[in-house]
């Protein structure tokens, strides 16, 4: 990196092509890319787009959903994910009271208000519930005593609060009210998403004509046992407006799963994190508010301490769900990072669906591939260094 006139100067490799180029950046954004041809500049790091995560819980013990958000928490989580090449994300929130999630939604809007940083970098919030499945499986973790029916008024009350920032929200189309609540998301600008359901094939089909646009970590959030066919698994791979998000953890799908999803849905495939606030940090027995006692085993894996076949959530971000697809064979590492980048800005309509071209945001990834790990040097967000691991290693 170098700086010349006020411009930033980005040297690597493309991250498609492997071809060295000079990246310039100015005002934000990105004012051209050019090749370089001088000789012995075959080597540096990958240049890419910057991570897009439209569902993330917390990160490094810093949580969304401890009501109340304490003061800095987003700030502070908002600078840390830069370390994991994220430079847009939906801070989500789950299930819980009316009073709780609209508290939730309140503090995240604050910091936005209030911190450059985060104003810039949180792309919208997402609201997780509580208008989703009753039923064991199909709910998760998420509280049942707050489990109810879509209610407008009661979004609308949290649209308030979050100054108009929720911009998806997950919810089962299995209520009787979800069709008329999914076009008044839609006619707003809220993208709606399907998760933690028990749904018809009919009741999908009747939410995706209604609008619903997205399958919240598809296969999650499900019961054990299912019809071999119709069930809600097949009618989402079925609808081809739905985008798919997918936890690619190793964990929470099966490759064979992963494999199927990203070959019917094609480049309406997204890697998402759904990363609790644990992740980030070391492997050890945790107390949380949501699954109890829980374990982070030394692999990555989280469950709970009752059972350690009962996952309690993701631990792993981004660059570890491109790790595995792109280890695994399932993938191929522009597409992998066109999954958790490019494709999920496009799916939600930001600037940075135009990806690493002349014109676009300078949300920047640098990063080395070793074949196994992804080792990410620096992150750039609208032009701006936001982490650099030389200094990190300082």
């Amino acid at each position: 990196m170098r700086s010349s006139e006020g411009n930033t100067v980005v040297e690597g490799l493309h991250y498609r092509t492997g071809e060295p180029i000079r990246v310039t950046l100015s005002g934000g954004v990105i004012e051209s890319i050019e090749p370089r041809t001088a000789s012995g500049i075959a080597a540096g790091p990958r240049i890419a787009p910057g991570l897009v995560d439209l569902q993330i819980n917390g990160y490094r013990g810093l949580d969304f959903n401890t009501i109340p958000i304490a003061p800095g928490v987003v700030e502070r989580a908002t600078r840390e994910l830069y370390a994991e090449g994220v430079t847009a994300y939906y801070p989500t929130v789950i299930t819980n009271s009316e009073a709780g999630i609209a508290e939730g939604v309140r503090a995240i809007a604050a910091a936005c208000r209030s911190d450059e940083l985060c104003r810039r970098t949180i792309a919208g919030i997402h609201v997780e519930g509580p208008f989703i499945s009753p039923e064991d499986g199909a709910r998760g973790a998420h509280a049942r005593e707050y489990v109810q029916a879509p209610d407008w008024d009661m979004f609308c009350r949290w649209q308030e609060a979050a100054d108009g920032l929720i911009r998806i929200i997950t919810i089962s189309p299995e209520w009787d009210s979800s069709p008329a609540f999914i076009r008044n998301c839609v006619a707003n600008g809220v993208t709606v998403s399907i998760g933690h359901t028990l749904a018809s094939p009919e009741q999908i089909r009747a939410a995706v004509e209604a609008g619903a646009t997205m399958s919240t970590h598809f296969g999650n959030g499900a019961q054990l046992m299912l019809p071999r066919h119709p069930n809600y698994l097949w009618e989402q791979l079925a609808q081809d407006a739905l985008w798919c998000c997918l936890i690619a953890d190793g964990f929470h799908l099966p490759d064979q799963v992963l494999k199927v999803a990203m070959k019917v849905k094609g480049a309406h495939a997204m890697l998402v994190s759904d990363a609790v606030y644990l992740s980030g940090m070391p492997a050890g027995e945790y107390k949380t508010h949501v699954g109890g006692h829980v374990i982070l085993t030394p692999e990555g894996r989280l469950h709970t301490a009752a059972n350690e076949k009962v996952l309690a959530g993701s631990a792993q971000m981004l660059l570890w769900g491109i790790e595995h697809v792109v280890r695994r064979g399932l993938a191929s590492m522009s597409e992998a990072w066109d999954m958790s980048s490019a494709r999920p800005a496009a799916f939600m309509n930001l600037p940075e669906r135009a990806g690493l071209a002349a014109g676009a945001p300078a949300d920047l990834a640098l990063f080395d591939w070793d074949g196994d790990r992804v080792h990410l040097q620096q992150t750039y967000k609208s032009g701006e260094l936001v982490f650099d691991r030389t200094k990190e290693s300082d």
